[in-house]
């Protein structure tokens, strides 16, 4: 089966396996069940598609796949927005899929201004992959390490044992991360530093291998991150994430926090504050 085609058929039966009937709002049919979800006969009715028909989808016996069936499935299947987007990029005849030889990713320029402007909190900026295009001193004040331009921030995420020391809820973190980076390589199948990176991170951390394989995948979002910061306590902030529309693989991540709040007092003091270098 084409890696393509298989990773399709890998999405579609990790989201029936974690809907039940009585989730999908229909009765079970009768026998004797060896799935944890949907059978590929109930989520064919749902959809409103010939069990043959889905069968074939699924196996990768399928060459075209249309919209109208992607989107009845992604209906059925009770998709989430990010999910159904992945789901069409999935099954995307691969010259649409393929991509580009990769250049060595430079910031893009009005997200570089735009972090000059806020040197009043922290910021990162993000490029395909988790690399790190740039950052300022708050950031790396807060996450407690230099962050060099080219590092990545799965790396210290994962691999780094000070990045769950003080990020306080880093396993919401962590598989969020995980997510983005499955839905990337939807986007880009023939990444293969991207391959590699996956590879490294799934044999050194048996939660992203769990994670990988349940087919999750998450987009980069608003969401709430706190600190444990050892000079200055427990910080809360909102990440906004903010998109350039030349450079859609890179991203400015901003922490932000509410004006008169405990974190917005707290933050000015970590100008003078040194990350520690990585041991």
């Amino acid at each position: 089966m084409p890696a393509d085609r298989a990773a399709l058929g890998a999405f579609l039966r990790s989201r029936r396996d974690r809907l039940s009937p009585a989730q999908a709002g229909m009765t079970a049919f009768p026998g004797p069940r060896r799935v944890p979800g949907l059978r590929r006969e109930e989520l064919a009715v749902l959809a409103g598609l010939s069990p043959d028909y889905y069968s074939r989808v699924e196996q990768g016996r399928q060459a075209t796949v249309s919209t109208q069936v992607l989107d009845a499935l992604a209906r059925a299947l009770r998709l989430d927005d990010v999910e159904r987007a992945h789901l069409h990029q999935l099954a995307a005849p691969p010259t649409r899929r393929s991509s580009p030889p990769l250049a060595t990713q430079r910031p893009d320029g009005g997200l570089l201004r735009m972090m000059t402007m806020l040197e009043h909190v922290p910021v990162l900026l993000l490029g395909r992959s988790g690399e790190i295009l740039a950052s300022n001193h708050l950031l790396r004040a807060v996450l407690g390490r230099p962050l060099v331009e080219g590092s990545s921030l799965v790396r210290y995420l994962f691999l780094d044992p000070l990045a769950r020391e003080r990020i306080v809820n880093w396993e919401h973190f962590a598989q969020a991360s995980v997510g983005a980076l499955r839905r990337e390589s939807g986007q880009h199948p023939d990444d293969r530093r991207l391959q590699l990176l996956v590879a490294e991170l799934r044999e050194a951390d048996p939660d992203v291998a769990r994670w990988w394989d349940d087919h999750g995948v998450r987009d980069y979002s608003s969401v709430a991150k706190m600190i444990d910061h050892p000079a200055i306590g427990r910080l809360q902030f909102d990440i906004e994430i903010v998109g350039a529309p030349h450079e859609p693989d890179q991203r400015l991540v901003v922490y932000t926090s509410q004006p008169d709040s405990t974190t917005a007092r707290l933050v000015p003091l970590l100008a003078s504050w040194e990350p520690a270098p990585v041991s």
